[in-house]
């Protein structure tokens, strides 16, 4: 439980987009920079209406979360994680999931756009969130131009 009081750690949102997976990258260089932990998380939450069906498997949301942050991670860094990095399974709206843990942290990171947004959008919800409510300063990473 010491990673969760540690106020030093960097904590990276990851929804496995390829803004989260540059939030991964450029979280990891201010991490070494600062010889700091850093911890990719991945919040999940039963989409509304769910509750009634549980025997229908709430693993299954669970299970997603983990594959998207698993595969995000190894997209950012490679088979081999680096020492400091770290993933964390949050069952939490991502909005409230990261700004109760930039309680804990000394930088927040998010992707400028994950999954869902809507394309004209400046900020997503979650980095708008983020930016306006977490209890630490907050980076907001853009996709990286792709060739065309």
């Amino acid at each position: 439980m010491a990673g969760w009081l540690d106020p030093s750690k960097i904590i990276v949102g990851v929804d496995g987009s390829d803004a989260s997976v540059e939030a991964l990258r450029q979280g990891q260089r201010i991490a070494l920079a600062l010889n700091a932990p850093l911890e990719a998380w991945g919040c999940w939450e039963m989409p509304l209406g769910y509750e009634g069906y549980l025997a229908m498997g709430v693993d299954g949301f669970a299970h997603d979360a983990e594959e998207r942050l698993d595969k995000a991670v190894v997209e950012a860094f490679g088979t081999e994680k680096p020492r400091n990095v770290s993933s964390r399974l949050v069952q939490r709206s991502p909005r409230a999931g990261l700004v109760e843990g930039s309680k804990h942290a000394s930088l927040l990171v998010v992707g400028r756009r994950g999954h869902g947004g809507f394309g004209g959008l400046l900020l997503g919800s979650v980095s708008s969130a983020c930016v306006a409510h977490a209890h630490c300063p907050v980076l907001v990473v853009h996709s990286p131009e792709k060739d065309h």
